[in-house]
C-alpha cells in the first residue's frame, strides 16, 4: 500500500512537470524561439503555448520592442583633415525573432559597431563646414547604409541621430573669428549701402528743390511780365485817353500830365535812401504854380458839373 501511494504521487509528480514543460507562457512585446534537439523548430507568440515537452526548449528570448542603442563618442577625420568628436543614438525594432538569434552573434554588440563604422565613413567623406550644417543629411545616409546592412539580422532601423558634433577648441575659435569678420563685412555693405542710398535721395531732393525753385521763379516772372504788361496797357491807355484829349485842345489835361510826371519826379528824390538834403529847383515855383493852375482847373471843372446838375 505504501508502495503504490509512492508510485502515484511519483506519477503525480510527472504529470505535473510534464505539464510544466510543455506549456510556456510568453510576455507581450517578447517572441521566443524553439529549439528541438539544438535545431530551431518555431517562434512563440505572446500568450499561452504547447511545446513537446523534453524534447523542445526555449533556445531564446527576443525582445520585439523598439529599442534605444546609445553610441559613444568617437573621433573622426573629416575630408578637410578637421578632426571632431561625434556621437550619436540609434533606435532599432526586431521583425524576425528567429534571425535576430541565429544570425548574428550579440545583436546590441553588431549594431553598436556597424553604427560606429558607418560614422566613421558618412563624417569622413564630407568637409567640417558641410558637416556641421547638413546633420539631417548625415542622419538619412547613416539610416540608410545602417539599415540596407543589419536587414538579414531580422531588424529595423527606425532613426540614427547624431547627438553632438564637436570641432577642436582651436578651430571652433577660429570659426568664430570668422563668423565674426563676415559679420562685420555685412555690416560695412549695408552701412555702405545705407550711405550711398542716403546720397542718392539727398541729390534727389536737392533735384526736386532746385526744379520747384525753378518752376517758382518762372511762374513768379511770368506774373511780373504779366503785370508789367497790365500796366504798360494801362499806361498806353492812359496816354491814348490823354493824347485824345490833347488833340481836342483840352489845355487843363496837358497842365494835370505834366504835374503829375513833375509831382512823382519829386517824390522820388524825396523818398531815395541817399539823400539827406533836398534841394528844390527854381522850377518849383512853377510846379507851384502848375498846382494852383491845376486846382483852378478842378475847381472849374466841379463848378460846371454842379451847375450842370
Amino acid at each position: 500500500m505504501v508502495g503504490f501511494n509512492i508510485a502515484l504521487l511519483l506519477l503525480v509528480l510527472l504529470v505535473v512537470a510534464t505539464l510544466f514543460a510543455g506549456i510556456k507562457q510568453v510576455p507581450q512585446g517578447y517572441q521566443y524561439t524553439i529549439e528541438r534537439f539544438g535545431r530551431y523548430t518555431k517562434t512563440l507568440m505572446p500568450g499561452l503555448n504547447l511545446i513537446v515537452p523534453f524534447f523542445d526548449r526555449v533556445g531564446a528570448r527576443i525582445n520585439m520592442k523598439e529599442q534605444v542603442l546609445d553610441i559613444p563618442t568617437q573621433e573622426v577625420i573629416t575630408r578637410d583633415n578637421a578632426t571632431v568628436s561625434v556621437d550619436a543614438v540609434a533606435f532599432f525594432q526586431v521583425l524576425n525573432a528567429a534571425q535576430s538569434a541565429y544570425q548574428v552573434s550579440d545583436l546590441n554588440y553588431a549594431v553598436l559597431n556597424l553604427n560606429m563604422t558607418n560614422i566613421r565613413t558618412v563624417v569622413g567623406s564630407m568637409d567640417l563646414d558641410e558637416l556641421l550644417s547638413n546633420r539631417n543629411t548625415i542622419n538619412e545616409k547613416l539610416l540608410h547604409v545602417v539599415d540596407e546592412a543589419a536587414h538579414p539580422w531580422g531588424l529595423k532601423m527606425t532613426r540614427i541621430e547624431i547627438k553632438d558634433i564637436q570641432p577642436p577648441r582651436d578651430l571652433v575659435d577660429a570659426m568664430g573669428r570668422q563668423m565674426k569678420a563676415e559679420r562685420d563685412k555685412r555690416a560695412q555693405v549695408l552701412e555702405a549701402e545705407g550711405d550711398r542710398n542716403a546720397n542718392i535721395l539727398r541729390a534727389e531732393g536737392f533735384k526736386q528743390a532746385q526744379i520747384l525753385e525753378a518752376e517758382g521763379k518762372r511762374e513768379a516772372a511770368y506774373r511780373q511780365a504779366e503785370a508789367r504788361e497790365r500796366l504798360a496797357e494801362a499806361e498806353a491807355k492812359a496816354t491814348l485817353v490823354l493824347s485824345e484829349a490833347i488833340a481836342k485842345g483840352n489845355v487843363q489835361a496837358i497842365n494835370y500830365f505834366v504835374a503829375q510826371k513833375y509831382t512823382d519826379a519829386l517824390a522820388s528824390i524825396g523818398t531815395a535812401n541817399n539823400q539827406k538834403v533836398v534841394l528844390m529847383p527854381m522850377e518849383a515855383s512853377s510846379l507851384i504854380g502848375s498846382l494852383g493852375g491845376i486846382g483852378a482847373i478842378a475847381k472849374e471843372v466841379f463848378g460846371s458839373s454842379q451847375q450842370k446838375k
